[in-house]
């Protein structure tokens, strides 16, 4: 792979972690959730805002932290991926995880960029994973799970029928 071929992938896989062009934003779906909704569920939604939130930002954690670094043990399937509450347990609690997301998106749109990550390596402590595949991973997770959030928020914010 040439050194444009490679930079034009790292770009693509920004573009791809971030929700541009043709998949959501994770800015533009926890924007204007009300407050009050966080921990509901409307019939037949497997999850709450909460939960959903605060599983994006465990896979996201445990797919960096796996991809940077050795030692990391991730969290037990499914139990430890999902909080056990349905509502946050406070009212800073949304806003801390937002924030906690974010920043763990930075870091590993970090490591897209860092020219000396082999993005094709296998990391030596997987069985098989490379950078890429995690990127991709986190990409498909985002993905997924922000389109529930959105289609959960636009539930919850339809008028109720009289």
């Amino acid at each position: 792979m040439t050194k444009t071929e490679s930079a034009h992938l790292r770009e693509q896989l920004l573009h791809a972690l971030r929700g541009d062009q043709s998949h959501i934003t994770f800015a533009s779906a926890v924007a204007g959730f009300p407050p009050d909704k966080l921990g509901a569920k409307p019939a037949g939604a497997p999850h709450s805002a909460w939960q959903l939130l605060e599983h994006l930002r465990i896979a996201q954690h445990d797919i960096l932290e796996f991809s940077r670094n050795p030692k990391y043990k991730s969290p037990k399937w499914p139990e430890e991926y999902w909080p056990e509450s349905e509502a946050p347990p406070d009212a800073q609690a949304w806003d801390a995880t937002v924030k906690a997301f974010q920043r763990d998106a930075r870091a590993l749109e970090k490591l897209v960029k860092d020219e000396e990550q082999d993005l094709w390596k296998r990391l030596e402590h997987g069985e098989g994973q490379t950078l890429l595949r995690e990127v991709l991973t986190a990409s498909a997770h985002h993905s997924y799970h922000l389109g529930q959030l959105v289609f959960l928020k636009k539930m919850l914010l339809l008028p109720t029928a009289a």
